[in-house]
């Protein structure tokens, strides 16, 4: 039988921690945690969810060309920037959608946590 998993804002536990890689650096190196409360093979790719924190930072990022992110901000504010310059402002109760392929900067403008769901479809299966 399937369990239900409830995500809080904060979390017990260990989370991950990391910062982004030297190269990808624009601004400061914001301290990352993540909490991965769901790693499942499903048919059509891999499947992550949980929480992750980040302070204050920007760093450029590229998804996979089958990685689909959608993420939704609990507290703080974020900005994701495009290669045209152009960005999104995601604040609390909003959420955003990242495609595959995708290549910009994250920019965290004030301490964020945020709940995020990732598929990394099979080359063959659509998400």
């Amino acid at each position: 039988m399937s369990r239900l998993i409830k995500v809080h804002a904060q979390l017990d536990g260990s989370p991950v921690i990391d910062h982004p890689r030297p190269e990808r650096l624009v601004r400061g190196n914001p301290m990352r945690q993540t909490w991965n409360l769901v790693q499942a093979k499903q048919p059509a790719g891999d499947l992550y969810c949980g929480l992750w924190t980040c302070e204050p930072g920007r760093w450029r990022i590229a998804m996979g060309p089958h990685e689909h992110e959608l993420f939704t901000v609990v507290a703080g504010l974020c900005r994701v920037h495009d290669p045209l310059g152009s960005h999104e402002e995601i604040k609390p109760g909003e959420g955003l959608y990242i495609p595959p392929g995708f290549e910009g900067e994250f920019e965290v403008l004030e301490a964020l946590t945020k709940t995020y769901l990732i598929v990394e479809a099979q080359p063959d299966q659509p998400a």
